[in-house]
């Protein structure tokens, strides 16, 4: 029996086949990214005071928002299906300071409006008791995490607790945001580079 000898060219284009595709990948979501932040809608958001053993994980803030409570009765359209796993398109207005705040939400897609911007939430569980008179809906829209340098999370958690602390977002054509600045007292504290 003859030994089979395998090309070592076969293994060299296959490597170089797997390394084009991940950087081709890496590549597609780091322009995603900056996409957003170069050509998106910028809103003025305000946090939310989050229970302070939560806020600091590592070399991360975990932010709230007051957009992220919606009333159920600003809603429109009709209800899902209970057990329903779906995406809340919330279109916001600004307010007299400038931070934008929740004018309506719907499980379809809202129509555009000038001096507005819809933003696509994260898939919601629907049910029942959604709505019952007064409830609130928690959604989150992929933007509660804000990573910052090693030890320098206190300033953000003080200001947090203050009531400083607020967020420049960027809101694609398709409702995906992402943070530009994390400002506290209205001065941009971080701010995202595109790339």
């Amino acid at each position: 029996m003859i030994p089979t000898v395998r090309s070592p060219r076969r293994f060299l284009l296959a490597a170089l086949l797997v390394s084009l595709t991940q950087c081709g990948v890496l590549g597609y979501m780091i322009q995603s990214r900056a996409a957003i932040l170069q050509a998106g809608t910028e809103v003025l958001l305000k946090t939310t005071p989050v229970d302070p053993r939560d806020l600091l994980r590592g070399d991360y803030v975990i932010l709230s928002y007051e957009i992220s409570s919606i009333p159920t009765d600003r809603i429109r359209g009709e209800r899902p299906k209970d057990g329903a796993k779906l995406p809340l398109f919330v279109r916001l207005r600004p307010d007299a300071a400038g931070f934008w705040q929740v004018d309506e939400a719907s499980f379809a897609t809202l129509a555009e409006m000038p001096g507005s911007v819809i933003l696509r939430s994260r898939p919601v569980f629907v049910g029942e008791w959604m709505w019952t008179a007064g409830s609130e809906l928690s959604v989150s829209y992929g933007i509660e995490r804000y990573y910052v340098p090693e030890g320098e999370g206190r300033p953000i958690e003080d200001g947090r607790n203050e009531n400083r602390v607020s967020v420049a977002a960027r809101v694609s054509a398709s409702g995906q945001a992402q943070i530009r600045a994390l400002m506290l007292d209205g001065q941009p504290l971080y701010e995202e580079p595109l790339y």
